[in-house]
């Protein structure tokens, strides 16, 4: 989810890393184990989706949507609108407001029980749109070939080692349909990977990141960063990946 930018520039060189797997001291079943049991103390809600920061959904969907909405359509290129994949869906807040109004139906995948229970309620009336709540971690989730339009990243990714990470990317390209998309939206580091002991997770600045999306055999084909997010927080930014 959102974080404080709290590593300000003279302590920075010994937070940052070069790569994710020098940051992690323990293990990587600590480091998933750290994470899940984090979500499980986190509440439900919007709110606790955020980090806090509840108050900025609002801007994020709308930007989300504006971002979308660029590929979306028929006809030679688009990208259709049958169905989504949100990963890292939590309690449904991007399938809710970005996702269900612009795809016929969404699957959801989070690692926590708890979130999938609260988002069939969340969600209301449109949860009929729903086909599938998996609960799973993105290290270990397998997409059903060409079954997705487009497949929503938002605020996860910093949850998987690096290797994980280009591993999953390849098999959503695997997911893919003809002309589909995989979005990654999340925090962008200044330099370096910066982790997170609070939840378990890492920070990567966007040159980490692209290596990882050419490793994965994708190509950026947009990225724009989010505007008007509060100055506190890291830099979030937006890929379209294909």
């Amino acid at each position: 989810h959102l974080h404080r930018n709290y590593n300000c520039r003279k302590n920075f060189m010994k937070l940052s890393c070069t790569k994710m797997e020098d940051c992690l001291i323990e293990d990587q079943t600590t480091f998933y184990s750290k994470a899940e049991h984090y979500w499980k103390e986190v509440p439900p809600t919007v709110d606790g989706m955020l980090g806090g920061y509840g108050s900025i959904s609002s801007i994020d969907i709308n930007g989300s949507k504006l971002f979308l909405q660029k590929f979306l359509g028929e006809g030679q290129g688009k990208t259709g609108t049958g169905c989504a994949l949100d990963c890292g869906a939590g309690i449904g807040r991007i399938t809710k407001r970005l996702l269900l109004p612009l795809f016929r139906t969404v699957d959801l995948v989070d690692v926590t029980q708890e979130f999938l229970d609260k988002a069939r309620s969340y969600l209301g009336e449109e949860a009929k749109q729903v086909e599938n709540y998996f609960c799973c971690g993105l290290q270990d989730f397998q997409p059903q070939p060409k079954r997705y339009d487009v497949i929503w990243i938002q605020w996860v990714i910093g949850h998987l080692t690096d290797d994980h990470l280009v591993e999953f990317l390849r098999r959503c390209r695997s997911g893919l349909r003809p002309d589909g998309l995989i979005v990654v939206k999340d925090n962008v580091a200044f330099e370096g990977v910066i982790p997170d002991d609070v939840d378990s997770s890492v920070c990567r600045d966007l040159n980490v990141l692209h290596r990882l999306v050419a490793r994965a055999g994708l190509n950026i084909i947009c990225e724009e960063q989010q505007q008007n997010f509060p100055e506190e927080i890291y830099q979030v930014h937006t890929l379209a990946l294909r």
